[in-house]
C-alpha cells in the first residue's frame, strides 16, 4: 500500500517553486535585453540594405566615409579630402549617419504617417500643451 504524506507532496512541489524564479527570471532578461538588441540588430541590417551611393557611414573599425561604389555585398567608400578608397563587406558597416535624398524621403515618408502635422504647422513644446501656446521656430 502507497502511502502519500503532506511531507513529500512539498517536497515534489518544492522542485517546481525553486524552479519558477529561474524561468521568471530568464523570461523578464528575455524582454529586457535580448528582445530590444535584436530589433536593432534588425533596423540595422534593413538601413545597410538601403545604403545608396552617397550615403556616409562609419564602419566596425571607425572609418568614416562616403559610399562611392556598391557591388553585392561589398562597399567601397571614400574616406578623405584625398578620395582614399576603400573597399569592405557591407556586414563592417556600424552606423548610417546621413542618407542621401532619396533614402531619407523614404523614412521621412514612414515618419509622417506616424504624425500627420504638416511642415508649416507648429507643434507646441511641453509648456505649450501645459499652457496652450505654439512654439514659435525660426
Amino acid at each position: 500500500m502507497i502511502q502519500f504524506t503532506a511531507l513529500e507532496a512539498q517536497a515534489g512541489g518544492g522542485l517546481f517553486g525553486m524552479m519558477l524564479p529561474l524561468i521568471l527570471m530568464m523570461a523578464l532578461m528575455y524582454f529586457l535585453m535580448v528582445r530590444p538588441q535584436k530589433k536593432r540588430e534588425q533596423k540595422l541590417r534593413d538601413q545597410i540594405n538601403a545604403v545608396k551611393v552617397g550615403d556616409e557611414i562609419v564602419t566596425i573599425g571607425g572609418i568614416r566615409g562616403r559610399i562611392f561604389n556598391i557591388q553585392n555585398d561589398e562597399v567601397t567608400i571614400s574616406s578623405s579630402v584625398q578620395n582614399t578608397l576603400i573597399t569592405f563587406k557591407k556586414s563592417a558597416i556600424s552606423a548610417i549617419l546621413t542618407q542621401t535624398a532619396e533614402t531619407a524621403n523614404k523614412t521621412t515618408a514612414a515618419a509622417s504617417k506616424e504624425s500627420p502635422a504638416e511642415e508649416g504647422e507648429k507643434k507646441p513644446g511641453l509648456l505649450g500643451k501645459i499652457m496652450g501656446k505654439t512654439e514659435d521656430k525660426e
